[in-house]
C-alpha cells in the first residue's frame, strides 16, 4: 500500500513519460511535490522500486520504467511533453480519484502507537495511505504505525499498519486504542474485571495494565491491518 507521497509521485512520472519517454529529473520531481530536498524523492523512488511500481535501468540517466500503477488508477490525461507543476498536481487529484476505484478510500496516518510500553498521545503526521473500503465497513477511520512486540500474538507486528476505527466504545475482548491519563496512547486489547479496565498485551514477555475506568478513553477499535514485505 502506498503512502500519499509516493503514489503522487508515481502517477507524476507516468503522466510526464506518457509525452516523454524520459523519466523527469529530480529537481522537477521535488517540484512538482513541493519537496524542499531531492533527498526526499530518493526515499520516494527507493520505496516505490521496494514495493515492485517502478525499476530502475542500468546504465542509462535518469533510467526509470513503471512496472504497475496504483490499484484502481485507471489513467489521467497528460499535458504531452510538459512537466506537471504543483499547481497542476492540484489540478488533476480530484480526476485521479474520480478515476480511481470508488472502493479504494483515503485516510489520514496519525502517527504512530506503541504495541508495548505506552509511548506519548498520538499525533498527526500529514500523510495518508490508500484502503479498501471493505478492509474498513461503516465509520470513520484512521491509521497507526505500530512500534513494539506486544500484539505478536495477535498476528501484530513492529512496523505493521493498523486501520482504527473512531469510536468512545468497545466490546469486552476488542483490540482497542486506549489513552491512558490523556498523556499516552497504547494498543491492547480492551477487559473488564469487575470495577477495573485491564489493557491485555499479546505477548507473555508483557504484564497487563489494571486501570480505574476513568484512566482510559478508547479513541478507536482495530478492524483491520496491512504489512509490507521489503
Amino acid at each position: 500500500m502506498l503512502t500519499k507521497k509516493q503514489r503522487e509521485l508515481l502517477l507524476y512520472i507516468h503522466e510526464h513519460m506518457s509525452g516523454d519517454d524520459v523519466a523527469p529529473s529530480f529537481e522537477e520531481m521535488k517540484d512538482a511535490l513541493g519537496l524542499k530536498s531531492k533527498s526526499g524523492i530518493h526515499r520516494l523512488i527507493t520505496g516505490l522500486v521496494e514495493r515492485g511500481y517502478l525499476e530502475r535501468l542500468p546504465h542509462r540517466a535518469r533510467a526509470l520504467a513503471i512496472k504497475k500503477l496504483p490499484e484502481g488508477f485507471h489513467g489521467i490525461a497528460a499535458d504531452r511533453g510538459r512537466p506537471s507543476s504543483p499547481a497542476s498536481q492540484n489540478a488533476t487529484a480530484p480526476a485521479v480519484s474520480q478515476a480511481a476505484n470508488q472502493n479504494i478510500m483515503e485516510i489520514p496516518v496519525y502517527g504512530k502507537i506503541a504495541a508495548g510500553t505506552p509511548i506519548e498521545a498520538i499525533q498527526n503526521e500529514g500523510s495518508n495511505v490508500f484502503v479498501a473500503q471493505d478492509m474498513m465497513g461503516a465509520g470513520e477511520h484512521y491509521a497507526l504505525i505500530v512500534e513494539g512486540d506486544s500484539m505478536v500474538k495477535a498476528g501484530i507486528h513492529d512496523s505493521d499498519t493498523v486501520i482504527i476505527k473512531r469510536c468512545d466504545t468497545a466490546e469486552n475482548g476488542a483490540i482497542i486504542v486506549a489513552l491512558v491519563d490523556g498523556q499516552e496512547a497504547t494498543l491492547k486489547r480492551l477487559r473488564r474485571a469487575g470495577s477495573k479496565i485491564v489493557l491485555e498485551p499479546e505477548n507473555d514477555s508483557y504484564e497487563p495494565q489494571i486501570l480505574e475506568p476513568e484512566r482510559v478513553q478508547i479513541q478507536g477499535r482495530l478492524v483491520s491491518l496491512m504489512r509490507s514485505y521489503h
